[in-house]
């Protein structure tokens, strides 16, 4: 791949676990990404308020990614008020260098409702969108409007996401990685009963730094 080649996964992390960070370098390894920016929302506009302060669930990924040479994190849209879009990161982060090609890290599921999302169409002239799949599991897009981007942009070759800065979408299938925050949450709001499984889910310094601020604990019993 092209050394300007540069990878962009966005999300809540509330918290960061293995399933993010696993795709995350699964991703940048399969396309030779000079690394990959996991950029935690500030404010989320698709879901509720997170069970972490934005200063915590920073904290955490920024310890998360240390085992990860090839990740890195991106604090601009916490440091930008307002909800978290995708277009204005992608915006500044071209402003910053024009030349660098981006590929914007999507699920199949996030890229599946991707009309919903400000500005969508202007996605196409910031980045390439890489969907991760399941291996063996192709994904139908056939509802409009995504259906017709899909069908024009998509490309079989990941060599063009060098060709060009952006526009294309590329389906890679990687291994999936069954964690989700939600599991996390609930473990660790289960006290030591769930700390077993919790441990296998997140980084230790990550689960350090959760036990150390007392955080996704269950309200206490007021009666």
């Amino acid at each position: 791949m092209s050394p300007g080649l540069f990878g962009v996964l966005g999300g809540t992390f509330d918290p960061v676990h293995y399933g993010h960070l696993r795709a995350a370098d699964a991703v940048r390894a399969r396309l030779a990404l000079d690394a990959v920016a996991l950029v935690p929302a500030g404010r989320p506009s698709h879901r509720g308020a997170p069970g972490a302060s934005a200063e915590d669930r920073l904290a955490m990924l920024e310890l998360g990614v240390r085992e990860f040479p090839g990740l890195a994190v991106d604090a601009r849209e916490i440091a930008r008020p307002g909800p978290s879009y995708t277009v204005p990161t992608l915006e500044s982060m071209r402003a910053e260098a024009p030349q660098r090609h981006l590929a914007l890290i999507l699920g199949s599921d996030a890229f599946a409702g991707l009309p919903t999302w400000h500005r969508w169409q202007a996605l196409f002239d910031l980045a390439h969108l890489v969907v991760v799949t399941r291996p063996g599991f192709e994904p139908v897009f056939d509802r409009e409007p995504l259906a017709s981007e899909f069908r024009a942009r998509r490309v079989d070759d990941p060599a063009r996401l060098e060709s060009a800065r952006a526009g294309s979408i590329y389906l890679l299938p990687i291994p999936p990685q069954p964690i989700s925050s939600t599991a996390v949450r609930q473990g660790l709001a289960r006290g030591s009963d769930g700390q077993a499984a919790v441990r296998a889910m997140v980084p230790p310094a990550v689960l350090a730094y959760i036990d150390r601020h007392a955080l996704y604990r269950p309200p206490p019993d007021a009666s």
